[in-house]
Order: structure tokens, then sequence, then C-alpha cells
């Protein structure tokens, strides 16, 4: 059973960070805020599992997946009220009625 969360979580963590660097670079490129899509970048990092263990092997430590949960609804939420998409610099992401 641990081999197949194990295999979940760093599933998850990739398809997270890459939704999330994606999410950067369209605020990088054409959103009105550079310095949102520039963090979302840097946050985009600690989803990638080769980092977590570059963090344990390095430093000793590793990012719980509870403060991953919190920071993902928290970058979730973000993205939807302020970022590019939710501002409108990508009117064909968008659906209008």
């Amino acid at each position: 059973m641990m081999i197949y969360n194990l295999k979940l979580s760093i599933i998850v963590g990739w398809l997270f960070g890459v939704f999330v660097l994606v999410v950067g670079i369209m605020n990088l490129l054409r959103g009105n805020d550079p310095g949102l899509g520039v963090t979302y970048v840097v946050l985009s990092v600690i989803y990638f599992p080769p980092v977590n263990r570059i963090l344990k092997d390095l430093f000793g430590f590793s990012i719980s997946y509870y403060l991953k949960a919190a920071l993902a609804i928290l970058i979730i939420w973000v993205t939807l009220a302020v970022g590019a998409i939710a501002e409108g610099y990508y009117p064909e992401i968008l659906l209008h009625n």
C-alpha cells in the first residue's frame, strides 16, 4: 500500500508542479503582474519530487504534504481571483455565455 501512495504522491506532485509552472509562465507572458508570475514559477519548484529529495539530502528536512496541500489551495484561490486568467488576459480560455 505504501508503494501505491508513494507513486500517487509523485504523480500528483509532478502534475500540480507543472500546472503552477504553466500558470506562472502565462502570467509572465501576458499577465499584468510579472511578480505574480515569478512567484508561481518559484512556488512550482516545491511540488516537483526531485526538489523534495534534494532538500532532504542537503538540509535534512522536506516540505510536508499538509503544507503543500495548504499552499496548493492558496495558489488555486489566488489564481482564480487575481491571476492573468481571472483578469481576462486569456479570453480564449474563459467560457462566456
